[in-house]
């Protein structure tokens, strides 16, 4: 008796072909819209990102802003301009009225800080821009390996959906073969349900490698500032990884470039100057006003003269404040020592991590993709001819799979590693782009 296909296979079977078509549509449609947008190198797009990307402004605005502040803080207070009017009467002894006549007078202020204040307050706005400054290199720095992490990220996905799709078309092309013809024993019957079953898990890997060429593309055009379903073509391009940098080194140039260490010793040194300001303050400022009246009312009186007035420090507030002043450089020289640890510690973390995928990657041969996949056609082509056992042609192509994607994964995990420690060094750690 010939074996017989249970019912839920016989549902499974068509319903698996048509979501596999439908994947393998998405590949071609998505391919044919890549190939009609030009191909962009890796390099450009990164320039692009740089300079067109939106939150760029939101940094330049707190420079601008900063830079503002500094006028602000060299300039006095405006003086300020005292007027009055009024009538005046005179009566004599007996409450007569004696004389009557307009009366005004005018009077103009200026507060004067104690010297060197403006000073202070200057140094501290100029510290404020050097963070803005620092701030916005920050951005474009991260922003910039970020890009590039992205593009070839974007890159590497293509290719990973591309060789899903090849395999996936082979495996349907297998079904459809073996459902062609009624099947003569046991071993064709366990086959095709080898095949279904390897269908069912190519159809997993061949959706999530959809999803992120999707992810990568739309937060690609999101920092290009283009509508999020603007295709992208990514040249071809091959990474020169090169060796592992040394950790010496490394950390030197941390301790001198890292951002958050700078920014947390500038910090540092802008809280003293608070300090500073703090108790140049608990000094008294001093307002001059020179001022002239007249009062007519029978005779004529004019009176001119300049007056003097200071603040009387007698409520304390001066020393809170400097008190207050001090506790934060405190808090300000501790976070110093957090972030030289902090900074340390991913610096160390990260470059072994980096020669760890540096030395992963050195083992791959430069053709390694071109042959696992030579490989995998050749197992298909003699599985059929029935030269090759089903064992040797899934194996075959379920390594096809895995070693596309772990060479794109460690040569992507080496981009990454290699980004964070320009931004922690200032260094350039990336790799090159050559083209193929």
């Amino acid at each position: 008796m010939k074996p017989t296909v249970s019912t839920p296979s016989s549902i499974i079977r068509p319903a698996l072909g048509l979501v596999l078509l439908a994947l393998a549509g998405v590949v071609r449609a998505q391919s044919t819209s890549a190939e009609a947008a030009p191909a962009v190198s890796l390099s450009t797009l990164v320039s692009e990102i740089t300079a067109k990307n939106p939150e760029l402004a939101f940094y330049e605005a707190e420079l601008d802003a900063t830079k503002a502040g500094r006028k602000v803080a060299g300039t006095r207070e405006n003086p300020e301009l005292s007027v009055s009017v009024g009538r005046k009467r005179v009566t004599d002894p007996l409450g007569a009225l004696a004389g009557e006549g307009t009366a005004w007078s005018v009077s103009v202020s200026q507060t004067f800080d104690w010297p060197g204040r403006l000073a202070l307050r200057k140094a501290i706005a100029n510290q404020d821009i050097v963070l803005a400054e620092l701030g916005l290199a920050r951005f474009k720095a991260a922003l910039a390996s970020r890009a590039r992490t992205l593009t070839y990220g974007l890159y590497a996905a293509h290719e990973r959906a591309a060789a899903a799709a090849e395999v996936a078309s082979r495996y349907q092309a297998l079904r459809e073969l073996f459902l062609a013809r009624e099947p003569g024993g046991i071993t064709p019957l366990l086959e095709t349900r080898v095949i279904e079953a390897q269908e069912l898990t190519l159809q997993k890997r061949a959706t999530e490698a959809q999803l992120a060429v999707h992810a990568a593309l739309v937060e690609l055009n999101q920092l290009r500032g283009l509508p999020v379903d603007t295709p992208v073509t990514v040249a071809p391009v091959k990474l020169a990884l090169g060796s592992a940098p040394d950790l010496d080194r490394i950390l030197s140039a941390a301790r001198e470039n890292s951002f958050e260490f700078r920014a947390a010793k500038l910090e540092l040194e802008q809280q003293g100057l608070v300090v500073s300001l703090a108790r140049n303050e608990g000094r008294p400022s001093f307002t001059v006003s020179p001022y002239l009246s007249q009062e007519k009312a029978g005779d004529k009186e004019r009176t001119f003269g300049i007056g003097l007035s200071v603040p009387l420090p007698v409520t304390g507030r001066a020393g809170a404040n400097i008190a207050a002043a001090e506790a934060r450089r405190r808090q300000a020289e501790t976070s110093v020592l957090v972030a030289q640890r902090n900074m340390e510690r991913e610096v160390i973390t990260v470059t072994h991590r980096l020669a760890a995928k540096l030395a992963e990657s050195a083992k791959w041969t430069p053709d390694a993709a071109r042959r696992f996949r030579e490989a995998a056609e050749l197992a298909d082509r003699h599985y059929r001819l029935g030269a090759v056992p089903i064992s040797t042609y899934v194996e075959l192509q379920n390594s096809y799979l895995e070693a596309i994607e772990a060479l794109y994964e460690t040569q992507l995990e080496a981009l990454e590693a290699a980004g964070t420690l320009q931004l922690l060094t200032g260094l350039e750690l990336n790799a090159v782009e050559t083209q193929p």
